[in-house]
């Protein structure tokens, strides 16, 4: 068997629950991975070592049963737990201990999901970095908001972690850090417990080893084993439009190649795969985008904005002054720019199974002071629909470079299905 944190999450349940192997050899081989890297990669805020081996020994005297029971998962430290510090990656919330844990983190330990820790999030998940470095190269961004989320599934010291996303903050990380992410339909899963920026478009999110590990946790977030998706979907060829966006000229090489080798990978494998057009006002919505997410998050964040402005990065406060001086019928005007969209995307899925589109700009930036442009996700998570990020290819540093699939509204468990089938191809 490989080594226990290299596992992917369904493989070590598996492995678990049959006896092959013991929970606390799980917890120990990741917190092994953890001690001999994190000075490196810098994913987490917080470890409770002692609670997650007492935890793991439950698992293994056979007092704990459940999807996920003895499986490790980084929590997003934008996400409250009652026995660990939740900072919101922002010094106002230094040391700020909540009384409760949020919805998902409670569908986790009812599951029997071993809580690790708290992963690194960049400041109230917006664009300020916090410690992490890329596990492919320290010198490059892992990608925010969920950076140590990211860093810490893709440098093998979890098998699951918790993202959130509001622009790009599960995608662009997960593309950067060679990872599976997903991010589901708008409105999925509980948001209680988890600090909002952007009530119209925050998502919790999933980072993982494999399509089938993402599955997984979907089971586990919805109370369902029975959307469970491991197996592969009924043979036949996929319907995959190539969908390129009206950015298209402004992403790097290793993306435009990213994308281009993912549809050739697809077609040689039988799937029928054609250009995907946008309607050409589709080009506006990242603007709209912006305009929610601005007004929003200076709602979201009035109190820390009020209170302790001196607290907060200047690229936030930007946002948030921005926000503010909006005005309510702009506000209203990108609402409804936001929603036709979403009613004429209906058209564009005619005659396909799912999307492909880029997951990020290219490779992971060089530099730790920012996290790369989000611009490749904005619009779809503007959409509402469900995406998921598959690693596999890489750019000419050698760092990850992920690829995009894309389902309708409400068709995670469409996504899912498609996901399994093509992840192993891209990757090769």
């Amino acid at each position: 068997m490989s080594a226990p944190n290299t596992l992917t999450a369904v493989a070590a349940a598996r492995a678990i629950a049959s006896g092959v192997l013991k929970a606390e050899a799980l917890v120990r081989a990741c917190l092994d991975r953890i001690a001999a890297r994190e000075s490196i990669v810098g994913a987490w805020t917080h470890l409770d070592e002692t609670g997650a081996i007492a935890a793991a020994r439950r698992v293994d005297r056979g007092e704990v049963k459940g999807l996920l029971a003895g499986v490790p998962v980084g929590i997003k430290d934008l996400i409250d737990t009652a026995d660990m510090p939740t900072g919101y990656g922002s010094p106002i919330y230094a040391g700020h201990r909540p009384a409760w844990d949020a919805a998902c983190v409670t569908q986790v330990r009812r599951a029997g999901g071993i809580v690790l820790g708290k992963t690194v999030t960049t400041e109230f998940a917006t664009f300020t970095p916090g410690k992490t470095a890329n596990p492919h190269n320290p010198r490059h961004t892992p990608g925010g908001s969920s950076s140590g989320s990211a860093a810490a599934v893709g440098d093998h010291m979890v098998p699951l972690a918790f993202g959130t996303q509001t622009a790009a903050s599960v995608t662009r990380p997960s593309s950067f850090c060679g990872a599976v992410g997903y991010k589901a339909t708008t409105g999925s899963y509980s948001l209680a417990g988890i600090k909002s920026l952007s009530p119209s478009f925050d998502t919790l999110g999933v980072i993982a080893r494999s399509v089938g590990d993402a599955a997984l946790m979907r089971s586990v977030l919805l109370g369902s084993p029975d959307v469970l998706c491991e197996a592969a979907p009924a043979a036949g060829a996929l319907r995959i439009g190539v969908c390129r966006t009206p950015w298209w000229d402004a992403a790097d090489p290793s993306t435009r190649q990213a994308v281009e080798t993912a549809a050739d990978r697809f077609a040689k494998a039988g799937h029928r795969v054609r250009d995907a057009k946008l309607p050409p006002e589709f080009a506006a919505l990242v603007d709209a985008h912006k305009a929610i997410m601005g007004f929003e998050a200076a709602r979201a964040l009035a109190d820390e904005h009020s209170r302790h402005r001196d607290k907060i990065s200047a690229g936030l406060l930007q946002i948030l002054d921005g926000g503010l001086a909006m005005t309510h019928a702009s506000y209203v005007a990108a609402c409804a720019q936001a929603g036709a969209a979403r009613h004429k995307l209906r058209q564009v899925f005619d005659g396909f199974d799912c999307l492909l589109a880029p997951s990020a700009m290219g490779e992971a930036p060089a530099g730790l002071n920012a996290t790369g442009d989000p611009l490749f996700s904005r619009m779809w998570t503007l959409l509402y629909v469900p995406s998921l990020t598959l690693p596999g290819l890489t750019g000419p540093q050698g760092l990850p470079v992920g690829v995009q699939i894309i389902c309708p509204r409400g068709a995670d468990e469409r996504l899912m299905a498609i996901g399994v089938r093509l992840e192993s191809i891209v990757r090769g």
